[in-house]
């Protein structure tokens, strides 16, 4: 398509102490910018985050998975619609997939690495063969493989990808073709002020000890920390929409894109912690001519001991009108939802305050608006 158009997401969002996303020692993962250390969340965390949110609203039929297990969910999808043995299920699945190229793994039954695929694309393999499943199922593995090899297995693999693998991509390195180009970036998040990491020594008690008995069952410590994080995704609504074949279901992807992604939270130790939050703000700018990531806004970190999601905040509406005027920006649509007392700095810069179902319907609008006069 040679229009290009992309939908950028700002998120300013406080979470109290927590450690969402750990690195090789155990503690919440860090960055250095801006000459301090900050709070970190990696992309690929919130990503699996956003993912699993935005298959909650969706029907079974059209979730996404990713697992290295791909021949034993085709197995048990040939054994429940055709009604064959498992033994031969899994023959027939074995069969299917082979033409492919895929690497076994070490573990038998498994790929050599994770693919990303909805449920609803092994369902339509499965239809190549219920048929004549039972058939198939009677002969021997050579009979087998001849019978099944021109069948079009990766044709449906290429197509007919459910949102999540539309959005977010597929990338398996020595089998190009299966290749998917992601339509979303999603960026690291960062705090916005200098953190420390600090560590929670804790102890828990054995409900069963004798009266005479001391001392703790089990003792340990974990890292955690405590931020004001700038959060940011961008999505390439002609990029979606080529993957999807159709503009409409491009549209409806962005939207439930936008809201699983404001309202994802990431759960490592959430137990522990009970981190999850809402955004304190949440800005959404449709551009004609490239993403633009707005954390320069944070490169001088906040210090403001009153109100650091407050203070990011205005920061970033100012940031974001700076740049605005440097480049002579134009874009398609600004929305901003926030929940601050004082909002003149970021009605300057995004509009009135709206409702968050009202951003993600006006998105929706202006979208469709933009790409019927296409």
């Amino acid at each position: 398509m040679s229009k290009r158009q992309y939908v950028d997401l700002h998120i300013i969002q406080t979470v109290p102490p927590a450690n969402l996303n750990r690195d090789d020692q155990g503690n919440p993962k860090e960055a250095r910018f801006g000459g301090v250390r900050r709070a970190r969340v990696s992309s690929q965390a919130w990503k699996r985050a956003t993912r699993r949110a935005f298959d909650d609203k969706l029907p079974d039929a059209d979730h996404s998975t990713r697992t290295k297990r791909i021949a034993g969910q085709l197995t048990e999808r040939i054994e429940s619609r055709t009604g064959v043995e498992a033994e031969a299920a899994a023959r027939i699945a074995g069969a299917l997939l082979e033409p492919l190229g895929i690497k076994a793994g070490k573990k038998a039954g498994d790929t050599a690495y994770l693919l990303f695929f909805g449920y609803r694309q092994l369902d339509d393999i499965v239809d190549l063969i219920a048929d004549e499943a039972k058939t198939l199922a009677g002969l021997d593995d050579e009979q087998l493989k001849a019978a099944t090899k021109d069948l079009p297995v990766a044709d449906r693999l290429k197509s007919g990808h459910p949102m999540g693998v539309a959005l977010f991509g597929r990338m398996v390195a020595d089998i190009p073709s299966l290749n998917v180009d992601a339509a979303t970036q999603v960026a690291h998040a960062i705090s916005t002020h200098p953190v420390e990491i600090e560590s929670d020594y804790y102890t828990a008690v054995d409900d069963e000890n004798e009266a005479d008995e001391s001392g703790a069952g089990m003792i340990g410590n974990v890292g955690f920390n405590a931020a004001t994080l700038y959060r940011y995704a961008t999505v390439g609504v002609h990029q979606l929409a080529d993957n999807l074949g159709s503009v409409d279901a491009a549209l409806e992807a962005v939207g439930r894109f936008a809201e699983a992604f404001a309202l994802s939270m990431p759960t490592g130790h959430i137990n522990s912690f009970a981190h999850r939050t809402r955004p304190s703000l949440v800005a959404v700018v449709v551009r004609d001519d490239q993403p633009v990531n707005l954390v320069s806004a944070f490169e001088r970190p906040i210090r403001d001991a009153d109100g650091i999601a407050a203070a990011s905040a205005a920061r970033l509406a100012r940031e974001y009108q700076r740049s605005s005027q440097q480049w002579g920006d134009t874009p398609a649509h600004v929305a901003v939802s926030h929940a601050f007392d004082n909002d003149s700095d970021f009605t300057a810069a995004f509009g009135a305050n709206q409702p968050f179902a009202r951003l993600l319907s006006g998105l929706n609008e202006a979208l469709a608006a933009s790409w019927k006069t296409n």
